[in-house]
């Protein structure tokens, strides 16, 4: 979030003297110390921290400071916005990836967006799974807590690095000067601009937790004519990329390169085209290619009406969704689709033209990008941990998608005690209203109309089909 301007009569003194103080500190960066993909994964940089990144100690007592202007949500301090915590595995929140330098920065990784939890009942452990939609991450709600920091008078040197020295009373005191004289201040600053790049969040429904829009950061990125179309979409898995090297990709099949694909979620996620960790990425795309989702538990599925619902399946959905149909992958048009319109029209093709200019000069530069017709026939892997359904994340259980008559027209985001009758996750009730965040398909870009496929088959083959996706 922020860039250290230091007048040039001092700063080789002070790039020196920092670069001794931040070593004695911080030690190498997190990408040398991960053997484990996975730990690389959560942990390591994508290239983020130089331009959204903030200053690591900042970060660290931001959700002391002012703990007053975090979500309304369950957890400790960045737990309330939807990180996910495991200590006994590191420090910091997955998601979130960390470089030193002048001053080390904390940014944002893959793992922000794809890392998921359940829990088989409200007094389960949670279960963390890599890949999945990050279905607890309020991305927006990120964005909205800095800004609302950064605009508090407490937002002061003095009142920071009280906290500061509280983490950490041996922080030395050239760093301390630093932040004294330009830390704060250019922190500060450099949130209050993101903010502004962010206005048009102010003439949208609120993304809530498990979602983002992908493409209506790139208007501000490319300088285009900011709309005030809804791009907001439910955030996807990153299962079996291998098998999608062949597809049309994006909710509405904008592009048909995987590697496209990483590379502009990891500049929609705040890299540039000159700060991508190519090789770091290249680690997690190597990764992903084969990472598989975990299997439903075999116990709660009935196996002999599973397989009279695979036939269900083969009339009436494999030739969309099978991995070895012709048509998944491929577009199927609004008009058919029948769903919210607002995701598609969000992306026009002045932004694919636009999008096709990003990292010119270099040789991956964009070159994939196209404007649609309408929705994607998505691979269904891992279906179950995949909820909500239909791109915009607005029919919260796969008995809800198949049954259009029972579509809640409210219900709650972002509790993940899985529901394993309805086959989603617990989105109703008074738990879910305390541990998740309300969602209204009225508003705009919030339908849950259309894909009523389901609607044409019994009822009794409905339940049959039900408990075969339960297999997927």
């Amino acid at each position: 979030m922020f860039r250290l301007r230091i007048p040039c009569v001092v700063v080789g003194l002070l790039a020196l003297l920092c670069t001794i103080a931040v070593r004695a500190q911080t030690g190498t960066p997190d990408s040398d110390a991960f053997p484990d993909a996975d730990d690389h994964f959560k942990y390591g940089s994508i290239g983020t921290e130089e331009r959204v990144g903030l200053p690591y100690w900042i970060w660290k007592v931001l959700p002391t400071v002012f703990e007053d202007k975090l979500p309304k949500r369950p957890g400790v301090g960045w737990e309330r916005i939807g990180f996910l915590l495991d200590e006994k595995r590191h420090p910091r929140p997955m998601g979130t990836s960390y470089k030193p330098g002048r001053i080390a920065r904390v940014g944002l990784n893959c793992a922000t967006c794809h890392v998921g939890t359940y829990r088989e009942s409200s007094t389960s452990a949670r279960q963390v799974v890599s890949g999945m939609p990050a279905n607890q991450m309020d991305l927006q709600g990120y964005a909205n807590f800095l800004t609302a920091c950064a605009n508090d008078p407490r937002f002061t040197y003095g009142t920071l690095m009280a906290a500061i020295r509280k983490e950490n009373p041996d922080l030395g005191w050239f760093e301390r000067l630093l932040y004294k004289l330009f830390v704060v201040r250019a922190t500060k600053r450099g949130i209050l601009e993101r903010a502004r790049e962010n206005v048009w969040f102010d003439t949208r429904p609120p993304f809530g937790p498990g979602r983002v829009d992908t493409f209506n950061p790139y208007k501000v990125i490319l300088r285009l004519p900011i709309d005030d179309v809804v791009g907001t979409v439910d955030l996807p898995s990153l299962w079996n990329q291998r098998m999608r090297a062949r597809m049309w990709l994006h909710w509405d099949g904008n592009n048909d390169s995987v590697e496209e694909r990483n590379k502009s979620a990891a500049i929609g996620a705040g890299a540039t085209p000159d700060s991508l960790d190519l090789e770091s990425m290249k680690r997690i795309e190597n990764w992903i290619l084969d990472l598989k989702p975990p299997s439903y538990p075999a116990a709660r599925i009935d196996r002999a009406r599973a397989a009279d619902g695979r036939r269900v399946w083969d009339q009436a959905c494999g030739n969309c969704h099978s991995v070895e149909s012709p048509l998944v992958g491929q577009v199927t048009s609004l008009a058919n689709v029948g769903t919210d319109a607002e995701r598609l029209n969000s992306f026009t093709p002045e932004l694919a033209r636009g999008m096709n200019t990003i990292g010119e000069g270099k040789p991956w530069r964009f070159n994939h990008f196209r404007k649609t017709n309408g929705y994607a026939n998505m691979p269904l892997d891992g279906l179950w941990l995949r909820a909500p359904y239909l791109h915009n994340g607005s029919v919260p259980t796969l008995r809800a998608l198949l049954f259009p008559e029972e579509r809640p027209a409210v219900f709650y985001r972002g509790y993940d005690v899985y529901d394993w009758t309805n086959v989603g996750f617990v989105s109703s009730g008074p738990e879910a209203e305390a541990g998740g965040v309300r969602f209204d398909t009225s508003l705009r870009g919030n339908g849950n109309a259309g894909h009523v496929y389901g609607a044409k088959l019994s009822r009794q083959d409905r339940e049959l089909l039900l408990e075969y996706m339960k297999t997927l």
